[in-house]
């Protein structure tokens, strides 16, 4: 039987994630109850600019008093997404203490203050359930925290930018140069007008902290995470890719050691076989692998970002959390009992592709591969062309610990036969 007092909500922001929730809560409301079990009443709106309001938007619900809002003491679920860390923080805890539960698509704030946000919704019997922060509508958080919590995940990788992913695939299906391929993404909307947080790999790395943490049963903040950019992607790395059968893109990969002693989390653009998946991910899309011990490799493919899908992912979690209201029960909290330690990146093993500018002479490719040797890194595969005394060497080697790759190009720049390191980029999905 449904109970008919309604669950109370309040939305805090309202743009083009909380006008969605807003519509999708308005036009679905008798479904939302019958799933549910009770209706749901959106009662307030907090917003900082009330004259930007959506078309939509109950002008009778908006306020710009959020603490007001969260304070009232008779919210069941608070739904946040402002982003940011302040004074979306301060929002949230508050909310806890007020008896609300927490809906967020906060991915700066869980991957910065994951562990005292969980600690507070647990100190106060609340919800904390942020699906919408990782991946839009793909969902991801609640099969890593539920689906598979009878497994041992062991790696994790995946796109998880659509506006990098966008500008990749720009440059390698169309010949586009990395600003001509920003361009097109900020005219499509794909694109911040300050595009940093996407093409520089703040946002990927915070969704690598906040799936490493839940994968590997761990605590894993994004000052943990390894990050490197796409910006210096040129349109010669893209050439060289291809000429190897693959292509690049911005990965987000966590890993379990092979000890099973520590954990690994990196964003960095890589080459990627033309034959895996993720090399087929196109245009604005995500798509994640997962790879675990008894269920083996899991795909996860969809839509990443945008106001519809990530609405999807918000109201798949208000539904989880208001069933749990009814039953007076709260859902997973934080699990981070393993208490692995994140190795740096330099113990990383990774491989690489290295492409120099050298003289065309005799000899060159004997004191490369001598460097080589003395960093104990192993050669895969080398190809040289070159003519009127220059010439283009690229070497791609095997595994080998990051840091040992890195003082390898270090030790490569400072051959007086080595005019210049044209490219340097890792190589994955193999």
């Amino acid at each position: 039987m449904m109970r008919t007092r309604p669950l109370k909500v309040a939305l805090l922001g309202c743009g083009v994630v909380g006008s969605e929730v807003t519509r999708i809560m308005t036009t679905q409301a008798a479904d939302l109850a019958a799933r549910i079990g009770a209706p749901v009443e959106l009662v307030g709106i907090a917003v900082r600019r009330p004259d930007r309001l959506r078309e939509g938007v109950p002008p009778e619900l908006v306020t710009t008093d959020a603490t007001a809002l969260v304070k009232r003491g008779d919210i069941d679920v608070v739904i946040e997404v402002i982003g940011g860390i302040e004074p979306a923080r301060t929002l949230i805890t508050t909310a806890f203490e007020h008896g609300a539960s927490v809906v967020s698509a906060n991915k700066a704030l869980v991957a910065a203050d994951g562990a005292a946000l969980h600690a507070a919704a647990e100190k106060y019997g609340a919800d904390l359930y942020y699906e919408a922060a990782v991946a839009g509508a793909i969902p991801l958080v609640r099969p890593l925290r539920e689906s598979l919590a009878g497994d041992k995940v062991n790696r994790v990788l995946g796109i998880v930018n659509g506006t990098t992913n966008f500008i990749l695939d720009r440059m390698d299906s169309h010949g586009a140069g990395y600003s001509e391929a920003l361009d097109e993404a900020t005219a499509l909307g794909y694109a911040e007008a300050d595009p940093t947080a996407d093409v520089e790999g703040f946002d990927a790395a915070a969704k690598a902290a906040i799936l490493a943490g839940i994968a590997f049963h761990t605590r894993v903040t994004i000052d943990d995470v390894h990050r490197e950019g796409l910006t210096e992607v040129t349109s010669a790395d893209i050439a060289s890719a291809k000429r190897m059968g693959c292509t690049v893109k911005l990965l987000a990969i966590c890993e379990r050691a092979a000890d099973g002693r520590s954990v690994t989390a990196r964003v960095h653009p890589a080459m990627i076989p033309l034959s895996h998946p993720l090399a087929s991910v196109r245009e604005a899309y995500n798509a994640v692998f997962v790879e675990a011990d008894a269920a083996g490799q899991l795909m996860f493919y969809g839509p990443g970002a945008g106001g519809p899908p990530t609405a999807s992912a918000v109201l798949g979690d208000l539904v989880a959390v208001c069933r749990n209201k009814l039953n007076d029960v709260t859902g997973p909290g934080e699990s981070a009992y393993t208490r692995l330690p994140v190795s740096p990146m330099g113990e990383v093993v990774t491989r690489y592709h290295i492409s120099l500018d050298v003289a065309d002479k005799p000899g060159v490719l004997a004191q490369v591969a001598t460097v080589f040797a003395e960093h104990d890194v192993s050669i895969d595969t080398v190809r040289q062309s070159g003519k009127d005394g220059e010439a283009s060497l690229v070497v791609v080697t095997h595994r080998a610990p990051d840091a040992a790759l890195s003082a390898t190009v270090d030790a490569l720049r400072q051959l007086d036969t080595v005019r210049g390191v044209a490219s340097i980029m890792r190589v994955e999905g193999e």
